[in-house]
């Protein structure tokens, strides 16, 4: 693996992992749904200030966390319906897609909630972005394969959101989106060997259908979103 050799290797570079806890410290509490700024306005601070091999190490932190956090609600969720009513439910990480179209009246979308209190269009959409632009540094820091994955899982949570769990698409889920899609075809492109894409990609990639966008202060559509076009766009090269 490119990655490991270079680890390994004279060209490692030199990290700072105490810088590190403090760049993941103010990226979990000074960003979020509890900051007085737009979202866009914290995606911008934050992706200029995690524009370093450090901060590239945070922005796969959060994602991997993300992804992490988002599986195991899942899993919680899946118990109490089992709980309560007596329905299994399976959770494929790989693929949250049937899940969501089995039970997503009964599921709760969880970006919205996590225990790290990262939101999805703030630190998380800084933190894709960031990945994407430095994807060409990945592979000094950390292997790009997992983080790739998780990339995919936490786009497979929000286009599955948005079909299945009643997440109204405004302009802010639109970039996130957005981000995800072009940092995952970033990042294919800079790996020795990249993995085949998942299911639900593949799936959404056969579609041809646009969302509305709407502002998010209001009711007004104020664009639209062709989720299987952008991906075709970034994936097949």
């Amino acid at each position: 693996m490119r990655w490991l050799r270079r680890l390994l290797g004279g060209r490692r570079v030199q990290l700072d992992p105490e810088r590190q806890q403090a760049l993941l410290r103010d990226v979990q509490h000074r960003y979020g749904a509890h900051a007085q700024t737009r979202f866009t306005e914290q995606v911008e601070t934050l992706t200029a200030t995690l524009n370093s091999d450090d901060g590239l190490v945070v922005a796969a932190r959060v994602v991997g966390q993300v992804a992490d956090e988002a599986h195991l609600d899942l899993q919680a969720q899946a118990q109490e319906i089992l709980r309560r009513t007596g329905r299994r439910l399976l959770v494929h990480r790989r693929n949250y897609r049937p899940l969501w179209r089995e039970a997503g009246p009964a599921l709760r979308w969880p970006l919205f909630a996590l225990p790290s209190g990262f939101h999805p269009y703030a630190q998380v959409a800084a933190a894709v972005a960031v990945v994407g632009s430095r994807a060409h540094r990945l592979d000094r820091v950390t292997d790009p394969n997992p983080l790739l994955t998780r990339v995919f899982e936490v786009l497979d949570l929000t286009t599955a959101g948005w079909e299945y769990g009643r997440v109204r698409v405004d302009t802010d889920a639109a970039t996130l989106a957005s981000h995800l899609i072009t940092s995952a075809g970033q990042v294919l492109a800079a790996v020795d060997d990249p993995p085949r894409l998942p299911p639900p990609v593949r799936e959404l990639m056969r579609r041809n259908n646009t969302f509305d966008v709407y502002d998010p202060a209001g009711p007004r559509v104020v664009g639209g979103i062709n989720l299987g076009a952008r991906m075709r766009e970034n994936f097949l090269v």
